[in-house]
């Protein structure tokens, strides 16, 4: 169950170290060789464990936090993580041509039309999923529903049959990705949100897309979520890129 774990954490190198940690109200970020951001958990409860003694660590010994069971721990772990892998360079040279630089646009609008007349399965309540409900049949899995919404647990009943599904990289900090990437096998599998590692090792793993976040212009990414931003993240020197097992990304 840990395998797509220890592959991440392979791939960091062994003297890369972390610069600076921030706790945002809607993010983690960590800097060492690029930013890297996770989603704060809100199930996670008090304090940032380790706080005040984060910067310096190795990025290993950080990132090895994404196994933890404190679900800050493991954000923040994996936020490390991508302040490697997604550290722009990185993704360029670690996707190559699996990249694509197209509009910054979210993974939704990207594949829209691709998602059109299918069975759609979204893992995690996203911004703006009313669109997508127009052109699909549409079923959303939410760990705290909301009204329409699928509870986790019946994920074990919908993902064998759907077409596409799509998981937010969340699912890899609250442990549940290697379980619902077994159940979801007959469908194409996407991975999206600003959590989510941009390397060709979750490719490996059977994900045909990922859709995650390059931080572009670190100063300005850190400002507002030391500023308590949520969406504004988007817009603040960080684009929205994808890649995909296709160089299209898109299905045939």
């Amino acid at each position: 169950m840990w395998e797509i774990y220890d592959e991440l954490l392979a791939s960091i190198p062994a003297d890369a170290t972390v610069k600076s940690v921030l706790a945002g109200l809607s993010w983690f970020l960590v800097r060492s060789e690029g930013v890297g951001v996770s989603m704060r958990p809100p199930d996670g409860n008090g304090a940032v464990p380790g706080a005040g003694k984060l910067a310096g660590m190795k990025v290993r010994d950080l990132a090895v936090q994404v196994k933890s069971w404190n679900m800050y721990e493991a954000a923040l772990g994996l936020a490390a993580i991508n302040s490697v892998l997604n550290a722009p360079e990185a993704v360029e040279r670690n996707c190559g041509p699996l990249l694509d630089k197209s509009e910054s646009v979210d993974v939704f609008s990207y594949l829209l039309d691709d998602l059109r007349g299918k069975r759609v399965a979204v893992i995690g309540h996203f911004f703006g999923l009313e669109k997508v409900a127009a052109v699909c049949e549409l079923s959303i899995l939410e760990r705290r529903p909301q009204p329409g919404d699928w509870p986790d647990p019946a994920c074990e009943y919908l993902l064998p049959e759907q077409d596409v599904v799509i998981m937010t990289a969340t699912t890899l900090i609250n442990k549940t990705m290697p379980r619902l990437l077994d159940l979801s096998r007959g469908a194409r599998i996407v991975v999206a949100g600003p959590t989510t590692p941009l390397t060709p090792i979750l490719l490996d793993r059977g994900i045909d897309l990922l859709g995650g976040l390059i931080v572009e212009e670190p100063e300005r990414a850190w400002t507002t979520v030391a500023e308590g931003g949520q969406k504004e993240l988007f817009d603040a020197g960080a684009r929205m890129v994808k890649v995909s097992r296709t160089p299209s990304g898109h299905s045939a």
